[in-house]
């Protein structure tokens, strides 16, 4: 068996595509675009391209942004009164502080002090309450996308027993609720987990999210599952990602790693479940790239829902 590989791109394009006509429907009969604000603090070089990516997306589909791009020495005080004013701003629909945060400032606390209605990374307690009660909410963009995913490959949720390796409050736990709402079976395993092959080898839908290199392996893994990798981790060492990959793609990383010093993988031996999987998001390619378009998806239905528009 050779799994099916189910790319990302495509999946983003085609919800991208679906949310551009919503955002000129908006503007054309309502007058009015969605609006999302970003705020960045610090110097943090990934931080910044994801950004950069998440303004570069909101100009393309149509909707509009503010960007406020603050040192990294900001104190706690002026973040939240700059979060407090966008709250207050009504062209504001969705706020997103990137994270991470400098260390001298509670994520928590600004998280929590952000408008749940405008809460588009969905990690409000109000919201994550919601979707635990599976009332309507702003949800966590990654598990979102990955939901979207399954949905538009054709993979049955309902009645599925689905496995979840990680129990991370912005990708395990949201996950779990999400396939709880499809009629999903689900369990959710973690480093505690005893005999997790055991468990993780029945599931017909496995989704891995433990941040770790390769950690799942063909022991791990149901003979034609559904394996979607949520990890992105650097690996540098060539030894490790001859384990992980053969052939092209092994060529393919070791040739990236002459480049750039690292390569990108997921926390899913990709050479195993290509040999024993029936369906497998590749990393990179495979469900970040469904975050960004999550994230539009969720600033337009944000707007919408403030507005009363159904």
């Amino acid at each position: 068996m050779t799994a099916k590989i189910l790319n990302g791109k495509p999946i983003a394009e085609a919800i991208k595509t679906e949310i551009k006509a919503e955002v000129s429907d908006l503007r054309e009969i309502h007058s009015f675009a969605p609006c999302l604000a970003v705020v960045r603090v610090g110097e943090d070089p990934a931080s910044a391209v994801y950004v950069g990516n998440k303004l570069r997306t909101t100009e393309e589909l149509g909707l509009t942004s503010i960007h406020h791009h603050l040192p990294t020495e900001t104190k706690s005080e002026e973040l939240f009164a700059l979060v407090r004013s966008l709250n207050e701003n009504d062209d504001v629909d969705g706020i997103l502080v990137q994270l991470p945060l400098p260390e001298h400032i509670d994520e928590s606390a600004i998280l929590e002090l952000i408008d749940p209605r405008k809460d588009v990374d969905g990690f409000h307690p109000i919201n994550v309450g919601r979707l635990s009660q599976g009332r309507e909410s702003l949800v966590p963009c990654t598990p979102a996308g990955v939901i979207e995913i399954l949905k538009r490959s054709g993979i049955e949720i309902a009645g599925s027993n689905a496995v979840i390796v990680g129990r991370s409050n912005i990708v395990g736990k949201p996950m779990a609720m999400l396939l709880l709402q499809e009629n999903a079976t689900v369990t959710i395993c973690h480093s505690r987990t005893r005999d997790l092959a055991l468990v993780t080898s029945q599931a017909d839908i496995l989704i891995a999210a433990i941040g770790r290199p390769g950690y799942i392996r063909g022991e791990h893994i149901k003979e034609g599952a559904a394996v979607i990798d949520v990890g992105i981790n650097k690996v540098s060492d060539p030894s490790q990602i001859a384990e992980l990959y053969d052939g092209d793609e092994l060529e393919s990383r070791l040739a990236v790693i002459e480049n750039r010093d690292f390569t990108l993988v997921g926390d899913v031996s990709m050479k195993d479940a290509i040999a024993k999987a029936g369906a497998f998001t590749p990393v990179p390619g495979g469900v970040g790239l469904l975050t960004i378009a999550m994230l539009m998806r969720n600033t337009v239905d944000a707007a919408k829902r403030r507005r009363g528009i159904d």
